[in-house]
Order: C-alpha cells, then structure tokens, then sequence
C-alpha cells in the first residue's frame, strides 16, 4: 500500500493564480515521503483532476487522499467533485455535474474538508487586515465571501462564515463582526444596514477568498461603491498559515491510515 494526495482547488485563467496555489502545494511537508501533487477543476490544461489521479497512480499510489482546497463546504463545486470521487451528494435533490473520475480497481479514496471555520485561518485573516486597524474597540468586520443561492449550501457557507468572523472578531478585539455572500448580492444592503445601526463606528470588509483575482479586484469594490468602508483586497494566499491547514489535514489522514 503506498499514500498519495490529491490537493483540488478551482483553477484560473490567471498565471498568478495557478502559481500561488501551486507553491503552497509545494511547501507541505510531511512527515512520510508522500507523493502531493496539485490539481485544478478546470481551466488550467493537462492539470486537471483526472490528470492528478493519473499521474499518482503511475506512482504506485494505491491509498489516495483528496483535498478540496477550497474556503467553503458550501461550495457546489466541492460537492461535484465529491460526488464524482463516489461520496454521496450533500443534498438529495442535486446531482453532481462531473463524471466519475477514473481510479483504479485497487485504489482507495478518503475525501477531505475544505477550509470552513478554522483557527490558523482566522489567524490569517487578522494579518490581513491588521493595517487597515487602528482602534478595533470601534471597528466592525464584514466578511464577504462568494456563496451560493442554492438552500443547503447557503447553509453550509453562512455557518462557517458565521464562526470564522467570530473567530478573527475575538482575536482582534473588535466590536463586532458579520458575513455577507456575492451569491446571493448581500454586501452592499448589508453593509449599508449596519452603518445604520452603528452609526459612530468604522466598517472593514474582509475577503474570503483563496487568491487575489476578479472577485477581490473587480467584483467586491464594485458592489460596494459609494459606500465608506477599509478594504485591501488581501486574499487567503500566498500564506505559511494554508500550508499549516493542508499539513494538518494529510498528516491527520497519514496518522489514521498508518495506525489502521
């Protein structure tokens, strides 16, 4: 029996984009000498998942942990390729939207989590932001990430977004933190609402986001014109602190597997 890990993110039509996910994939280390190879849901040519299972196999990989390297359990994304993998889908009424992947007959699989509430990523997220603080007594944050309008994964992105602003807000001593989605068009009224309700107070919008690209650049400042708020636009990525969280991950996975 030999490990293996597949780690999945979206892809990008973005060089920068593939090149800071691939550098974190880079930097984890482990423990055991385990084949890590990085791979994308779409976009990026002779990279894709499929791709990554191949190339593994032909190593000799026969027990294969997949990593969603995605923000969100919420994303319908990570579900497709879950489903695909052979895990049953989040919800009943939805059908994944990718083929079975082809694995071979002796391989076995053990699909992970994305990132959802963690601690080294409110960590991260503190970082980011810690210019544009100057007296989090007085300061609120708005997390705002992609989401989605489908029920259940609204769900799973507002529980996790819910925590992990908690999380940063306790660490920073700020007065307060909340979430707003792009999918459904949340930010603006919800930014608006709260400048109502603290009138007196400075706003900081948060992106949760794994790297800088249209969302960060484009589409949130977009949504958010007019409006007065502390923004810079900083993503998840480049940070030691996603390569501890996929350290983290494998390493949980290698400590099961190596003691079963």
């Amino acid at each position: 029996m030999k490990p293996g890990v597949l780690v999945i993110s979206h892809g990008s039509r973005e060089a920068g984009w593939v090149k800071l996910v691939d550098e974190a994939v880079a930097a984890v280390k482990l423990d055991a000498v385990v084949p890590v190879v990085s791979a994308f849901l779409e976009i990026v040519e002779g990279r894709l998942i499929q791709d990554g299972i191949d190339r593994l196999e032909a190593e000799g990989v026969t027990e294969l942990y997949v990593l969603p390297l995605f923000v969100s359990s919420g994303s319908t994304h990570v579900d497709d390729i879950a489903q695909a993998f052979g895990v049953a889908p989040v919800s009943a009424a939805r059908s994944g939207e990718l083929a079975p992947f082809r694995i071979g007959a002796g391989t076995r699989v053990r699909f992970g989590l994305p990132i959802d509430d963690d601690a080294d990523i409110a960590e991260l997220l503190l970082g980011n932001i810690a210019s544009l603080s100057a007296e989090p007594a007085r300061e609120r944050l708005l997390l705002v990430a992609h989401g989605s309008r489908e029920a259940v994964f609204h769900g799973r992105w507002r529980s996790g977004m819910t925590q992990l602003a908690e999380r940063v807000r306790e660490l920073g001593g700020f007065a307060g933190a909340d979430i707003a989605m792009l999918l459904p068009n949340q930010a603006a009224c919800r930014l608006r609402a709260l400048q109502r309700r603290y009138p007196g107070d400075v706003f900081i919008v948060v992106p949760l986001f794994l790297s800088e690209g249209y969302f960060t650049r484009t589409v949130i400042p977009g949504r958010l014109e007019g409006l007065d708020y502390r923004y810079n636009g900083r993503a998840l990525l480049p940070h030691p602190c996603i390569v501890r969280w996929m350290e983290r991950q494998v390493g949980c996975w290698l400590s099961s597997f190596t003691s079963s």
